[in-house]
C-alpha cells in the first residue's frame, strides 16, 4: 500500500469555514489538491492508497482508496468532506476512528501520534530538498511519504521525522507544491524508480 501524511499547520479544526475561500481556511485548498492527487486517476481512484491529513496538529483525516465516495477533482468538494468530517469532531474520542463519510475517518491525533502510526504501517519517506535523488534510489514497497504544507517543518516536526524516518528522497531539482510532489512520487513507484514505462 502507498500511503501520504501531509501535515497542515494552519488547516482549520472547525466546520466553520467557507467553501467559498479555502486558502483563507488555513490553506486548505493545497491539502485538497493534496488528497485528489494521492487518490484519483483519470475517471479512476487509486484503491490501494491511504491518506492522512494532520488538521493543525489536533485532528487527523484518514482518507482510504478502496473505500472513498463522493471524492471528486474540485477542490470545494473536497473541503466539503473536510467539513462533513469536522462536523462530526465530538464523536472522534481518542484515538478511536469516526468514519464520517464513506472512506473517511477522523481522529483525535496530533502529527506525532499520526506519523508514529503510519510508520508501524510501511518505509517512512520524508520528501524533503535536502534528500537523496529519487532517480538514485529504489522505490520502498509500502512507501509512507510525509510531507508538510504551504510552511516548513516545525524543529520539532523535523526531529521526529529525523528519528522515524527510513528515508529523505528529493523528487527533483525544483522546489515543489505538494500536490505536485505527490504526483511525481506516483509516477516513480509507478515506472518502478523511472525504469519501466
Amino acid at each position: 500500500m502507498r500511503q501520504f501524511l501531509v501535515v497542515g499547520h494552519d488547516a482549520p479544526t472547525t466546520p466553520d469555514f467557507s467553501l467559498d475561500d479555502l486558502p483563507g481556511a488555513g490553506r486548505l485548498d493545497a491539502l485538497c489538491r493534496c488528497v485528489t492527487a494521492a487518490l484519483l486517476l483519470s475517471h479512476d481512484i487509486r484503491e490501494d492508497v491511504r491518506v492522512r491529513v494532520v488538521l493543525n496538529d489536533e485532528f487527523t483525516l484518514r482518507f482510504e482508496g478502496g473505500e472513498v465516495r463522493r471524492l471528486n477533482p474540485d477542490e470545494r468538494s473536497t473541503a466539503a468532506l473536510f467539513r462533513t468530517a469536522l462536523d462530526q469532531r465530538e464523536e472522534a474520542i481518542g484515538h478511536v476512528p469516526v468514519e464520517t463519510s464513506p472512506g473517511v475517518y477522523l481522529t483525535r491525533r496530533g502529527t506525532e501520534a499520526a506519523v508514529s502510526a503510519a510508520a508501524e504501517e510501511g518505509t517512512v519517506v520524508q520528501l524533503h530538498e535536502d534528500g537523496t535523488p529519487a532517480n538514485a534510489a529504489d522505490p520502498p514497497a509500502d512507501p509512507v511519504f510525509v510531507l508538510s504544507d504551504h510552511r516548513d517543518f516545525t524543529d520539532a516536526e523535523a526531529e521526529l521525522l529525523d528519528d522515524v524516518a527510513d528515508r529523505r528522497v528529493r523528487l527533483g531539482p525544483e522546489r515543489l507544491h505538494g500536490n505536485q510532489a505527490i504526483t511525481v512520487a506516483h509516477n516513480w513507484l509507478d515506472t518502478d524508480g523511472w525504469t519501466a514505462f
